[in-house]
């Protein structure tokens, strides 16, 4: 086999199954196993893949500070906000998670919405100023690349509450690794509020398919949907159509 044909067979399993284990895969094409490692290596130095002990993973998207990340696909990020708000009753108990986009949940919600706030983001918590809504506030140690509260103490917190929706806020979507993100503390906090609530649905921006970041959240199939744009390709959502619910914005 080609080197070329070698690559865009590494390129192909990446898509479809979210990681590839240098042994299996040389065992299966009947190639020393330094042959594949030396692809993943030079794949890895053009910027096609990210290589972990034994194999790949693909490519998670580049995350800027929280400061940058709020002047990125601004417009997209309000669509997707105002579908989410649209899924909140009067009464309800909304988790929000971190991040930009969910920024955007808080500001398409009315003001006069009865509904109860918790989130461990001091920033989500702020657009809330001028609502009726009821805030709760979780506290921790601050992670300030993404502005949300982590450690033991806003663990301890989250385990004491039950919401009705949790709008989580993830860095990649992959069909194979599912839902992840880039620090393995937030994960932890992620991972404990999604075991709190009823329903957890995903905003997501048209760059995290198909990407995976180093720390697993939760598989696709635990959502209760996930929100997406209209204009997203037939081609990048498929994967997900008998996974979960597709919610188009």
């Amino acid at each position: 086999m080609l080197t070329t044909q070698r690559r865009a067979m590494i390129s192909a399993r990446l898509a479809r199954d979210g990681q590839i284990v240098a042994k299996a895969l040389a065992d299966e094409l009947g190639l020393s196993e330094d042959t594949i490692r030396r692809d993943l290596r030079e794949m890895a130095a053009a910027g096609l893949l990210r290589r972990v002990h034994g194999g790949a993973l693909p490519l998670a998207p580049p995350l800027p500070d929280f400061a940058a990340r709020q002047a990125i696909a601004s417009d997209l990020k309000r669509r997707l906000g105002r579908r989410a708000a649209d899924l909140v009753k009067p009464e309800q108990t909304i988790f929000l998670d971190g991040g930009t986009t969910n920024a955007e949940v808080a500001r398409a919600l009315p003001r006069d919405l009865k509904v109860t706030i918790i989130t461990h983001s001091p920033t989500i918590a702020a657009e809330f100023e001028h609502h009726d809504a009821e805030v709760i506030l979780i506290g921790g140690r601050l992670y300030k690349h993404s502005m949300v509260a982590t450690g033991a103490a806003a663990v301890a917190a989250i385990k004491q509450i039950r919401v009705d929706i949790f709008f989580l806020g993830v860095t990649a979507i992959h069909p194979a690794q599912g839902l992840s993100t880039g620090d393995y503390e937030e994960t932890a906090i992620k991972r404990a509020i999604a075991d709190q609530a009823a329903d957890t649905y995903v905003l997501a921006t048209p760059e995290k398919f198909g990407a995976a970041s180093p720390y697993r959240i939760m598989s696709v199939s635990e959502l209760a949907g996930l929100i997406v744009l209209a204009d997203t390709t037939a081609e990048a959502l498929s994967p997900y159509r008998d996974s979960t619910a597709l919610i188009v914005a």
